[in-house]
This record gives C-alpha cells, structure tokens and sequence, in this order.
C-alpha cells in the first residue's frame, strides 16, 4: 500500500516559511495535549508519525518529554525542515512511504500521530501499522464536522482534510481496530491560536470566543463538538473481528 502519486506530490513541496509562524503556534499546544495524556504511563522511547516540519517534535525536545526522539514523513522538505532545527534526542528522522512504518514490533514504548490521520487515503491501513511498532499511542484529529459538512468540501480539501471525525466517530475508529481508549481531552483552541486565526476577522474572533464560552458552560457539547480531540490509547493485541 502506497499513498496516491498526486498526495505525495501535494506533500512533498508543502512546508517553506510562510507556515513556520502558525505551525510553530498549533504545535505548542498539541505539544501541550501530549504531555498532559501521556503523564502516567512510563516510555523510553517515542516515535512521531507524520511529524511535518518538526513543530511538536521541537517543543516536546524542549520540555524533556523523552531522551529517544524519532520521526517518520512523507514530505522531503518537512524531512530538510526538521533536520534544520537540530531538534535535541531527536535520533532517527526517515522518510518513509505514508504507511509502511520502518520499525519491528513493539519497537517503541509511545507513538504520537497528531493532525495526520485526516489527510491518510487509508486511515486503517496507517493505524495498524502504528498498532504494530508500539505500546501506546497518542492521536490528535481536528474536528471538522458539521450537519452540513459537505457544502464546505473545497474548504477542507484546500488544506488536504479527507478524513472529518466528531470525537465518537473517532473513538469508534479506534476501538474498532482494538485499541483501547485510556484518556481523552476535547480540546478548544488557545487564544494564541484563535488571534492568528482571525488575524483580520475581529468579528469571527469574538464569535468563537463566545461560542468557546457556551461549550466550556456545557460539557455534554464540548464533548460533541470540541476544536480538536486528543486520546491515548494502548492495543489489545487482537485484530479487527467482524461477526
């Protein structure tokens, strides 16, 4: 199983300095919602799979999430972004072909996928694999959905969005590949990231702000309908069982 020839194209080329700003800013707070998942269980070793320019892998170094950091990436240039910042304990950083994970089983302790799975052609494919070289696993997904979700396809394709989750039909996912859900966080964006977003909209800021405030008021909706859904999970060691 390889990725499409025009999906690799599309990622080959996609990360220059006219992102570095507001991926640097996201990252911090994926980068947030790992630490925070991944505080009561033990790992030596982490691999990031689809780990772009490097943001997340650059925060975590900076935090002393792990002393054995390692990546995979479709993109060459994210590879040359990443290998630019010198990131510390990062060891390996492999290109590698979208699905095929160049590891053995069980080979890491914890696996980190975050803002990946929605652009994979064949998502089951990806997280099998993921099954196959750890322990835990750490997915973040943006939460795209809505009732009318699909009069906005040119906008989600336009940032490679194939894949649109709510945290349910994430967690269905999941469980139906065998893993096992241990913690989750619905999360909504932090101002940081809100006043990059709406750099030039005060009005959609103060819209999401106050839409932000409704669901913090209502816990059952943040549930629904958070920004962004972060879970750890751990694998059951079976395969997928239908009837």
């Amino acid at each position: 199983m390889q990725i499409s020839d025009n999906v690799k194209e599309s990622y080959s080329a996609q990360y220059d300095e006219n992102m570095v700003e507001w991926r640097n800013t996201g990252a911090k707070f994926k980068a947030k919602n790992i630490v925070a998942l991944s505080k009561h269980i033990s790992f030596k070793n982490v691999l990031e799979v689809g780990a772009g320019e490097g943001s997340i892998l650059n925060w975590l170094a900076q935090w002393d999430f792990c002393n054995d950091l390692n990546c995979v990436e479709i993109s060459e240039s994210g590879i040359e972004r990443i290998k630019s910042k010198n990131i510390p304990n990062l060891h390996d950083i492999l290109l590698f072909d979208g699905y095929k994970i160049p590891y053995p089983d069980n080979h890491f302790d914890l696996v980190i996928c975050s803002h990946v799975l929605e652009h994979v052609e064949h998502e089951r494919m990806l997280l099998r694999e993921i099954k196959r070289v750890s322990k835990y696993q750490i997915f973040e997904v943006p939460i795209d959905f809505s009732f009318y979700v699909d009069r906005k396809l040119k906008h989600f394709l336009s940032y490679g969005h194939i894949n649109i989750y709510t945290p349910s039909l994430f967690r269905f996912l999941l469980k139906s590949e065998n893993f096992e859900v241990e913690k989750d966080i619905c999360h909504l964006y932090d101002d940081a990231v809100l006043k990059m977003q709406f750099r030039n909209n005060a009005k959609g800021y103060y819209v999401t702000k106050f839409k932000h405030a409704l669901l913090r008021l209502f816990p059952y909706f943040l549930g629904i309908k958070p920004n962004s859904y972060a879970v750890l999970t751990s694998k059951t060691g079976k395969e997928l069982s239908i009837f």
